[in-house]
């Protein structure tokens, strides 16, 4: 009973770890390549890294389940992770490699959104300069036509006939970008709030388990010990709370589901 709970979890908090790094990953690749991300295999990618996390986090968990939980002297009436080198393990592979993956990919995505607005500044500006450069052009033409029907008047029907005008595709384009760069900065805003209590909640609990397991001599107070235990266990509740604040797609999901449930 105590090694199916330990199993769950060490799995349980090594998933909510590693959702968070795969949601670093999955905005890093929408900053990387935009408009794939959104018109092309969004479903495969989103399904790989939830397949992945939860696969990942199954093995970091299993060897409980297998036994590594049971050493010698083993305290019956105790709960908890027996074996220090598992301890040790568990910790690299759920926090200590996690961790500055995602720090890295926090740091691409804003360097990206950086680069992406700086292109996007250009290309506005040579935008307005291509317009400004077209008004005049037609304001020429439309002079050099006022000149021509003074000189060779034009038949009624073509007089009263409008001039069609003509769309291109790459204004089609930009728009659909534009609306991509506006959906893309409203999600970066919830990203460092998120990385930030991840390191607030998780990294005093992985930094005093691995001092305990390392350092048999330390002594660790037990109300230390369940405080560090709890913060990382407050962390799961806080990401859908601060996703329903900054993000708008999550307030609208949770009004639509509280009228529901009234």
């Amino acid at each position: 009973m105590c090694d199916g709970l330990m199993t769950m979890d060490v799995m349980l908090c090594t998933a909510s770890i590693f959702n968070l790094c795969a949601i670093s990953v999955d905005r890093f690749i929408a900053v990387s390549v935009p408009l794939n991300y959104n018109r092309k295999h969004v479903d495969h990618r989103q399904l790989v890294l939830l397949s992945a996390t939860w696969l990942l986090a199954l093995a970091v968990a299993s060897p409980v389940i297998f036994g590594i939980n049971n050493v010698p002297d083993r305290d019956p009436s105790a709960c908890k992770l027996e074996d220090n080198n598992y301890v040790v393990y568990s910790s690299v592979c759920s926090f200590f490699i996690p961790c500055p993956i995602m720090v890295l990919l926090y740091f691409g995505v804003f360097r990206g959104l950086k680069r992406w607005e700086e292109t996007r500044k250009v290309k506005l500006r040579s935008s307005i300069e291509a317009f400004i450069e077209r008004d005049l052009a037609q304001s020429r033409l439309d002079d050099t036509d006022d000149d021509m029907q003074q000189e060779i008047p034009y038949p009624r029907q073509y007089r009263e006939n409008s001039v069609p005008t003509v769309t291109f595709s790459h204004q089609l384009h930009g728009k659909k970008r534009a609306k991509i760069n506006k959906r893309e900065r409203k999600a970066m805003r919830v990203l460092p709030v998120v990385v930030g209590c991840f390191l607030f909640c998780w990294t005093p609990f992985f930094v005093v388990h691995t001092t305990r397991a390392l350092c048999l001599t330390c002594h660790i107070p037990p109300g230390l010990m369940s405080t560090v235990t709890w913060l990382g266990y407050v962390n799961s509740a806080l990401n859908p709370i601060i996703y329903t604040i900054f993000n708008t797609e999550f307030k609208k999901f949770f009004k639509k589901f509280f009228r529901a449930s009234c």
